[in-house]
């Protein structure tokens, strides 16, 4: 589980506690709010959710108390079947989506923070200005020289290369999951962005796998990755960044050689 730590480094305090709706099945939530603002500190308000007039997930539950109690609530969300990675957040301790986490999955209240070690831009929303910096640093794009009219053909084998790298939906889950991550953002590409490169540098089509593996090896690009696997268990697609990361280590090992 990955533990959550406050962006602003002190402890919130306890906010609103908004009525308790007249239903048999009803859900506590516990939703971290920060407003830059209103210069109030970091609180944890209180929400009980009416479960017979709501959906199942918990993005559900977050529109629910949007609509019906507090429209001042922010976060993030679009496409609600785990394809965007907008509503990304900490729920009960875990980085995941909101829109495919069921609420029948947590036991007691379910507490929501942004994504952990990174500026919150209001309430459930965090900065992601640096992780999409990053993102574009390793080139997200096919390098196939000038010629428009060639056509770059692929064989089941090479196109099965992909799998596992490019179903990734940068939602930031993993990234900030990661402690090399919390401590060296600035310099560390992370564990999202290192997956991408690995889509790339793998691609046959692309012309530029040198170039690619030159950038990232670099003692803190790629290096601060220590493999604790925080990245892998928390990534909601079931993708496995710890080992793409691995397999670009031994790929610039192989360029040096």
């Amino acid at each position: 589980m990955v533990e959550f730590t406050l962006p602003q480094n002190s402890k919130p305090l306890e906010g609103k506690t908004w009525p308790r709706p007249e239903s048999a099945r009803v859900r506590e939530f516990k939703i971290y709010r920060w407003n830059p603002d209103d210069g109030q500190n970091p609180r944890i308000d209180t929400f009980f959710v009416d479960l017979d007039d709501c959906g199942p997930m918990v993005l559900d539950a977050i529109i629910w108390i949007k609509d019906k109690i507090d429209p001042t609530l922010t976060f993030r969300r679009s496409c609600r079947e785990g394809i965007c990675g907008s509503c990304a957040m900490n729920i009960d301790g875990t980085n995941t989506l909101a829109c495919t986490k069921g609420m029948e999955e947590i036991e007691g209240a379910i507490k929501l923070y942004p994504l952990p070690h990174m500026a919150v831009v209001k309430d459930l929303v965090p900065d992601l200005t640096i992780f999409y910096a990053q993102h574009a640093a390793i080139e997200p794009w096919l390098h196939a020289g000038p010629d428009p009219e060639k056509e770059r053909l692929q064989s089941p084998q090479q196109r099965a290369k992909l799998d596992g790298l490019y179903e990734c939906i940068l939602c930031a889950c993993c990234s900030t999951s990661c402690p090399s991550y919390w401590w060296n953002s600035d310099r560390y590409l992370g564990p999202a962005a290192l997956l991408q490169a690995n889509r790339w540098i793998s691609d046959s089509r692309d012309e530029a796998k040198e170039e690619r593996i030159g950038y990232v090896d670099d003692i803190f690009r790629l290096y601060r990755c220590h493999t604790i696997m925080n990245c892998t268990k928390t990534c909601p697609k079931g993708l496995d960044p710890a080992k793409a990361i691995a397999e670009l280590k031994n790929m610039a090992i192989a360029e040096v050689e």
